[in-house]
C-alpha cells in the first residue's frame, strides 16, 4: 500500500507521524511523508518530500501568541498555511497515494482524497475536532461545559474557513473545482494513551485512540535505563545524582531569564540538580546563576533522560506529556497556549500530576512547592507508565490504516 502522511507545525506535531512512518515502512509499505523544515525530528531512514514550510522559523520571528499570529496572518501565517496546504497537493499528485494520512491543519487533504477516489485519514493529535459532551475541545477552556462542550469544537472549523483561497488553489493543483462540502474522514486516529486520557463514550467507531506513537528506538518495552543519551555530557550529568529536567520545546513567550532564575532557585531550594533544554529560547539562566548544579544544552532524547529525572518540568504538549509518563517521571506541566492548559488541567484532575503552574504565574516559591509534592503522585505515574508499556500505538494505527484501503475505492472526481 501507498502511504501519503502530511503533517504541520513543529517538533510535536513531526515526531508522531515519523514513528508510524517508520512502522509502516518496516511493515511493507511504500511511505511518504511530507513535512515541514527544521522542524528537529530524526528523520533518517523515511521518504521525505518538503512541504517548503518552517514553522520554526515562524515561531522564532513571532513567538507563540495568538494575537501575534492574528496581526501577523497576512505577512507570515498565510503564507506558511498556503504552502502545507497546496503542497499537500503537489505531494500526492507526485506520490500516488492508496491512502492519504493528514494533521488538521492539512486542509487540503479531503479533497486531494476525493480527487484521487482514495480514503483519507485524519490524525487528531489532540482532542480538537471530533465532538464529545464529555469535555470541551482542547485549546479551549479547560473546565467542563456539559451540555455544550461539543459547542467548543466549532473553533476548528472556523479556522479552517479562514483558509479557503489556499484550498481553492490545491484543487487547481488536483484538476478539480473546490467541493462544498468533502467526504468524511474514513477513520479519526488519536495517537494519545487511554492511561491518560478515557474515550468518550458518544465518539463514533470510527475514531480510535490508539495509544502514543513512538519510534522503535524509544519503544517503551525497552528498559527505561536501555537508553543512553547520545551526548556523552548530558549522560555524565543524568547519571550524576538526582536532578529536574526542564524545557519548553518551542515555546518562548514570556520572559526567559525570568524562568532560568526560578527554575533554579526552586532547585536549589529543595537540593536537587537542573538539567535544562533550552528549545528556541523559553529558558535562559543567568550567569550569576551557573554552576556544576546546572547543565545546558539545546534538545536531549526524552527516552534516555527523563525515566531519570524525578520530576520533568515542561509546557504540557502532548508529545512531552506522554514522553513523560511512558518514563515514570511526575510532569510539572507550565502551560503557555493552545492544548497545554488542557492536559495539566487534566493530569492533575486524574491524579497524576501537581496543578499546573501557568508561565504567567511562575516563581521559584511555586516550582519549589510543585516538587516538594511530586512525589506524592510517583506511585500513579508508574501505574499509568505500567499500561502504557503495553500499548501498541503505532500497530493500532496501521491496522486501522490497512482496513481503510480495503474499504471499497471511491471514484476520482473529476
Amino acid at each position: 500500500m501507498r502511504i501519503l502522511m502530511v503533517t504541520a507545525g513543529s517538533r510535536g506535531d513531526v515526531e508522531p507521524f515519523a514513528a508510524l512512518a517508520r512502522r509502516a515502512a518496516a511493515s511493507g509499505h511504500d511511505v511518504r511523508l511530507a513535512a515541514p523544515d527544521r522542524s528537529g525530528v530524526d528523520l533518517t531512514g523515511i521518504d521525505v518530500r518538503s512541504l517548503g514550510v518552517d514553522f520554526s522559523a515562524m515561531i522564532e520571528s513571532q513567538g507563540v501568541s495568538p494575537l501575534a499570529a492574528m496581526r501577523n496572518l497576512r505577512q507570515v501565517v498565510r503564507p506558511v498555511m498556503r504552502g502545507v496546504i497546496v503542497n499537500a497537493a503537489h505531494a500526492a499528485r507526485e506520490f500516488r497515494p492508496d491512502v492519504i494520512v493528514s494533521h488538521p491543519k492539512v486542509l487540503s487533504a479531503p479533497l486531494i482524497a476525493d480527487a484521487l477516489g482514495i480514503p483519507h485519514v485524519l490524525v487528531e493529535l489532540v482532542p480538537a475536532v471530533t465532538p464529545t459532551r464529555e469535555f470541551p475541545a482542547a485549546g479551549t477552556v479547560t473546565r467542563s461545559l456539559g451540555p455544550f462542550n461539543p459547542l467548543t469544537y466549532r473553533a476548528a472549523s472556523a479556522a479552517g474557513a479562514m483558509f479557503g483561497r489556499e484550498v481553492g488553489e490545491a484543487a487547481d493543483v488536483m484538476g478539480v473545482k473546490r467541493p462544498r462540502r468533502s467526504s468524511a474522514p474514513a477513520a479519526t486516529l488519536l495517537p494519545i494513551s487511554p492511561a491518560i486520557l478515557s474515550r468518550p463514550r458518544d465518539w463514533p467507531e470510527s475514531v480510535v485512540l490508539t495509544g502514543a506513537w513512538r519510534s522503535p528506538v524509544t519503544d517503551a518495552a525497552a528498559p527505561a535505563d536501555a537508553a543512553a543519551s547520545p551526548d556523552p555530557a548530558v549522560d555524565a550529568f543524568v547519571r550524576g545524582g538526582p536532578f529536574v529536567y526542564a524545557g519548553f520545546g518551542s515555546m518562548a513567550a514570556g520572559d526567559p531569564v525570568a524562568r532560568g532564575r526560578a527554575l533554579v532557585d526552586a532547585a536549589r531550594a529543595r537540593g536537587l540538580r537542573l538539567l535544562v533544554a533550552t528549545g528556541l529560547g523559553g529558558i535562559v539562566v543567568p550567569d550569576d546563576l551557573r554552576g556544576d548544579d546546572v547543565f545546558m544544552t539545546g534538545s536531549v532524547d526524552h527516552a534516555a533522560v527523563l525515566p531519570h529525572a524525578v520530576a520533568a518540568v515542561h509546557h504540557g504538549g502532548i508529545g512531552t506529556v506522554q514522553a513523560a509518563m511512558t518514563a515514570g517521571t511526575v510532569s510539572i506541566v507550565v502551560p503557555f497556549i493552545a492544548d497545554q492548559p488542557f492536559w495539566g488541567a487534566l493530569l492533575h484532575r486524574q491524579g497524576l500530576g501537581p496543578a499546573a503552574i501557568p508561565q504567567r504565574k511562575l516563581s521559584a516559591d511555586r516550582l519549589a512547592a510543585a516538587f516538594a509534592e511530586a512525589p506524592t503522585y510517583a506511585a500513579a505515574v508508574r501505574s499509568a507508565a505500567e499500561r502504557m508499556s503495553q500499548e501498541d500505538g503505532t500497530g493500532t494505527a496501521l491496522r486501522v490504516l490497512e482496513l481503510s484501503r480495503s474499504a471499497e475505492r471511491l471514484e476520482p472526481r473529476r
